[in-house]
C-alpha cells in the first residue's frame, strides 16, 4: 500500500523592492479615499498600503501629503474648472460668473473645500478666475488691496457656505436622529426669543434652501456699494 503522495514545497516568499506604482495611480487611489471617506482619513501610510507599496516608495512621486493635496486640487481644477469661451463684459457681472464657477465645481467635491480652506493651498488651475474677480472688482472702482481683501470675503463665504452644507449632508446620512439645534428650537421661549420661536418650525427647511446666488449679489453688491 502506498503511502501519503509527497506535498510539493510551500512557494518561498521572495523579498526585495515592492512592485513600481506610477504618480497616475497615486493620484486615483489618493482620490477614492478622500472622495469616500475626506481629506483626514489620508496618510502616506495609508495610501502605500492601498496601491501595494511602501511610504518610502511613494517619496519618489510626492513630497508630503500636502503637495500630494495639490496635485489632486490641479488636476480636478484641470477638468471641470473651465473657462468660458466669452466672460461677461460688464465688470460686477464677471465677478459673479467666475465665483459660481467656482461654486458650481467645488459644490460637487467638497473634499477640494476643505483642502482650499488651508490658505496656502490654492490650486493654479483656479487662478484665472480669482483674476477675474480682483480685475471686475478693481474695474468696478475698488483699489487693488480693497480688491484682494474682496475676493477674499467673497471666497470664505463661497467655501463656508460648502463646507457647512457638505457637513450637515454627512451628517444626516449617518445619523438621523434629531440634531442638538433641532431640540433646542422644538422649546425656544417666545417671550425671550419672539422672532426665532416664530420661525422655529421652519427653520431647517428655510436654512436647507440653496441661497447662494442670492448672497453672492447681495455681498457683492455690498462690496462695490462700500467702495473705499
Amino acid at each position: 500500500m502506498m503511502g501519503p503522495m509527497p506535498q510539493p514545497p510551500a512557494p518561498r516568499k521572495t523579498t526585495g523592492r515592492p512592485a513600481r506604482i506610477s504618480r497616475a495611480e497615486i493620484l486615483r487611489t489618493a482620490l477614492r479615499i478622500v472622495t469616500d471617506e475626506g481629506v483626514d482619513r489620508l496618510t502616506m501610510r495609508r495610501l502605500a498600503s492601498e496601491v501595494g507599496s511602501t511610504p518610502m516608495a511613494l517619496y519618489h512621486h510626492v513630497r508630503d501629503k500636502e503637495e500630494l493635496l495639490l496635485l489632486l486640487l490641479d488636476d480636478y481644477a484641470a477638468q471641470h474648472l473651465r473657462r468660458p469661451p466669452a466672460p461677461p463684459t460688464d465688470p460686477r457681472e464677471r465677478v459673479i460668473a467666475a465665483a459660481t464657477a467656482i461654486h458650481e465645481v467645488l459644490a460637487a467635491c467638497p473634499w477640494a473645500v476643505e483642502v482650499l480652506t488651508a490658505d496656502d493651498l490654492m490650486s493654479t488651475s483656479a487662478l484665472w478666475f480669482v483674476e477675474q474677480i480682483v480685475d471686475g472688482l478693481t474695474v468696478c472702482g475698488l483699489s487693488l488691496e480693497s480688491a484682494v481683501h474682496g475676493y477674499r470675503a467673497i471666497w470664505y463665504y463661497t467655501a463656508g457656505e460648502i463646507v457647512i452644507r457638505a457637513t450637515a449632508a454627512r451628517r444626516r446620512a449617518a445619523d438621523d436622529r434629531p440634531t442638538y439645534r433641532d431640540r433646542v428650537f422644538a422649546d425656544l421661549d417666545p417671550d425671550e426669543l419672539p422672532r426665532l420661536a416664530e420661525v422655529a418650525d421652519r427653520w431647517a427647511p428655510l436654512t436647507a434652501q440653496d441661497t447662494y446666488a442670492e448672497g453672492l449679489t447681495a455681498l457683492v453688491n455690498g462690496l462695490l456699494t462700500r467702495g473705499d
